[in-house]
């Protein structure tokens, strides 16, 4: 029996390997598992998508949504590709002066596991079980819905009510008596 020894690959029988955008996105925006004891959003800002250069975390979203259109990802990212948010960083300063200012006031935990790509999200425990019988507590969160950035959900059980557009840090400052009476 006569054996047939294969014949050595040339180049142009190599493989081809593409890079694949949707696992390379996942990757990007990959959290750490230590993010679950975060008390604050800059402790899970250990993503590609946080450490990288901007320049090219916007091209690998451009690349990654552009196929597929909404894909995960910060808030932040979303503005800046938009167009309404100078930079990651500015993103970065509103995230946390929000978490100096809620992370003083007592009755307000910080939520590190948001939806996929997310920046993390603020509740009120007080309002959640009490009096007022709600099962999901008042939430603040950062969007890029409207260029005040902060969205609240008030106390609720269900169905899930419409986001407070919040005026930006000013407002939601403002306003943190009204969200805090529902209890």
């Amino acid at each position: 029996m006569e054996r047939t020894i294969p014949q050595a690959r040339t180049e142009s029988m190599q493989p081809r390997l593409e890079p694949m955008l949707d696992l390379e996105w996942s990757q990007a925006i990959e959290l750490p598992r230590t993010v679950a004891s975060a008390t604050r959003p800059s402790d899970i800002r250990r993503a590609w998508v946080h450490r990288a250069p901007e320049d090219l975390v916007v091209a690998l979203y451009r690349a990654s949504s552009g196929m597929h259109g909404e894909i995960p990802a910060p808030w932040w990212l979303r503005a800046v590709v938009e167009g309404r948010l100078e930079s990651r960083e500015l993103g970065f300063r509103i995230e946390d002066r929000i978490a100096g200012l809620l992370g003083r006031r007592p009755g307000w935990e910080f939520v590190p596991w948001a939806a996929d790509g997310e920046s993390g999200y603020w509740e009120f425990m007080p309002s959640e079980r009490g009096a007022s019988g709600h099962s999901i507590p008042t939430t603040v969160l950062n969007t890029s819905r409207h260029d005040g950035w902060i969205d609240v959900l008030p106390a609720h059980s269900s169905p899930t009510p419409a986001p407070i557009a919040v005026g930006g840090f000013a407002g939601l400052r403002s306003r943190l008596g009204e969200f805090e009476a529902v209890r």
